[in-house]
C-alpha cells in the first residue's frame, strides 16, 4: 500500500523504527506515506508497553511534536516517559549540523540504505518490507559480532 505524502512531495512509504542508543532496531513499523508522522508514531509506540518496559527516555523528530506528548501519557500513564523532541536551532535551519540523539536513528538509516531491497522500494506489501528491514538488523548485528 503507498501513498502521496504531500509534505515531502513523494509518492511511496514511510518507515519508523524504534532504536536503542547504539542504533539497533527494536521495532519497525511501514506504511502508506499518506499517513503523518505523528499517526505513524502511534502505530510505533504501543510495543513499548507490551515489550520494553526498560525503556525511559524517548527521543523523537519535530516532526511528532504537538499532541503525541500526551497521548504517550495516556498510554503509559504510570511510567512516566515523556518524549524529548530534539530540535534544531534557529541559526541551523538553512545549513547542516548534527543534532544530538537525532544523528542516532539518522546512522540506522544509513546502515539500512546500503542493502540493496532497501535502497528502493520494491516490496509489494509493507509486511514484506518490515521483514526485509529486519533481516538487514540482523546481518548487521551479526557482521558486529563475527
Amino acid at each position: 500500500m503507498r501513498g502521496y505524502d504531500a509534505g515531502k512531495k513523494i509518492l511511496g512509504r514511510k518507515r519508523h523504527l524504534l532504536v536503542d542508543t547504539l542504533g539497533l532496531i527494536l521495532h519497525v513499523v511501514v506504511h502508506s506515506a499518506a499517513i503523518q508522522d505523528r499517526e505513524g508514531a502511534k502505530l510505533v509506540l504501543p510495543i513499548l508497553r507490551q515489550r520494553f518496559g526498560w525503556v525511559r527516555r524517548l527521543f523523537v523528530d519535530g516532526g511528532y511534536s504537538g499532541a503525541l506528548a500526551a497521548w504517550v501519557k495516556e498510554l503509559l500513564p504510570r511510567r512516566g516517559l515523556q518524549p524529548e523532541i530534539v530540535k534544531r536551532s534557529a541559526a541551523d535551519k538553512h545549513r547542516f549540523a548534527i543534532l544530538p540523539k537525532r544523528w542516532i536513528i539518522e546512522r540506522t538509516f544509513g546502515w539500512l540504505s546500503k542493502f540493496r531491497r532497501l535502497s528502493k522500494d520494491y516490496e509489494f506489501r509493507t509486511e514484506n518490507s518490515e521483514a526485509m528491514i529486519l533481516i538487514a538488523a540482523t546481518r548487521l548485528m551479526l557482521k558486529r559480532l563475527a
